[in-house]
């Protein structure tokens, strides 16, 4: 009996499969059913995006046509503005990918190397001009006039960006080591430091904006087909520099032992240790890397820009807005992150302008509309990836 019971009961037919239905019986909510409203959703989302695209695109080329020579130029301080912020942003990407630290000093360590380059050159190798010591009015007083060699501008490059790296293993070691895993202590104690470090530098410094001077035997501009004049420090030293630096980045993590063990990191950091891997000295060596490109970009943006105070604040915003764009711990991302920043940050500065209104000073908010609409598509950023 229990036999025929069996077989009956293996007989029955099956249920039918109520997660696969999608017919006018399911119980089951229509957005669970398939993929294909939320791909539709998604798929309006990215037109969207799209259509604003091709809008900024058009009113580009218009304003490409009615002077074409000034948009070239505003192109160009666009990619240089980007190679800049790649040096400073591609140090906090290769703490923030690897370390999980969100440094919120790194700014106050760009500003910082500036500040001490400029004092170098003016201590060390400013060069009064001959026939000098009249009487002189301005701000910037005989130094505006002042002679500096080749190497009144190489040895302050180089020095401040060395204490700068030194200033960043001593910031890892002594505050931030001790609370590895902690991110928001982490971030509360770099703040912090970030505080005082404005407050000195303001009572040392001053809140005038400097900046530091080039070589005197370097031509002030050079001229691009079209008789277009651009900066030649902008133009030539800022970008091959970036260019430079990424070469060498994308080697060291690409090509190296340590490289191989930063990626390892930012996809498992646990497994590492535990390989047997000394995570505290590649933790010191990839602070001490992200302090050197802050220090240099300090340097670097001293003289393409300027010194100020808010500048810290500024960097280490544009730092945070391309970590967001590309990615956690993408150096790809990281440049595409810092052209499209700095293209959109150019163009809004000089383009926001329609007849008699003039929007230039709410070009931030365009800025922070790419970040949206990056997030809106790609929430991760263009190249990030799932912790």
């Amino acid at each position: 009996m229990a036999r025929t019971a069996q077989d009956g009961a293996d007989d029955t037919p099956p249920e039918p499969d109520v997660t696969a239905a999608g017919g006018p019986g399911s119980t089951i909510p229509e957005a669970e059913t398939g993929p294909a409203p939320g791909r539709s959703a998604w798929d309006a989302k990215r037109i969207a995006l799209t259509a604003i695209g091709v809008l900024v695109a058009a009113f580009l080329l218009v304003k490409a046509a009615q002077d074409f020579s000034q948009f070239i130029v505003v192109t160009l301080n666009g990619v240089t503005l980007a190679a800049l912020f790649f040096v400073v942003a591609s140090g906090f990407t290769l703490i923030f990918g690897l370390m999980r630290v969100v440094n919120m000093a790194h700014g106050s360590l760009y500003l910082f190397g500036g500040y001490l380059a400029l004092e170098m050159q003016n201590r060390w190798f400013v060069e009064e001009p001959k026939g000098g010591g009249g009487f002189t009015l301005g701000i910037g007083g005989a130094e505006d006039d002042a002679t500096i060699g080749l190497l009144g501008w190489i040895i302050p490059l180089l020095l401040a960006t060395a204490i700068i790296g030194l200033l960043g293993v001593i910031i890892q070691q002594v505050f931030l080591r001790w609370n590895q895993g902690q991110d928001l202590r982490q971030a509360l104690i770099t703040i912090a430091l970030s505080v005082i470090f404005a407050d000195q530098m303001l009572a040392a410094y001053g809140g005038i904006s400097k900046d530091i001077k080039t070589p005197s035997d370097w031509p002030t501009s050079i001229t691009l087909p079209g008789d277009v004049r651009f900066g030649f420090f902008r133009g030539v030293v800022v970008l091959v520099a970036a260019l430079l630096i990424a070469l060498a980045l994308w080697y060291i993590i690409k090509k190296t032992r340590f490289g191989k063990i930063v990626r390892a990191g930012v996809d498992d950091r646990d497994m590492v240790s535990a390989l047997g891997i000394n995570v505290q000295l590649i933790f010191a060596f990839a602070f001490l890397l992200g302090a050197l490109l802050a220090g240099f970009g300090g340097v670097l943006g001293g003289t393409m820009i300027s010194l100020a105070p808010g500048q810290d604040t500024a960097f280490l915003l544009n730092s945070l807005i391309v970590v967001i764009i590309g990615g956690m711990g993408s150096l790809g991302g990281a440049a595409i992150g810092v052209l499209a920043l700095g293209l959109v940050d150019a163009y809004a500065d000089v383009y926001l302008v329609f007849g008699d209104t003039d929007l230039t000073n709410y070009s931030i908010l365009v800025t922070f509309a790419l970040l949206v609409a990056v997030l809106a598509v790609r929430p991760l950023g263009l190249f990030g990836r799932p912790a």
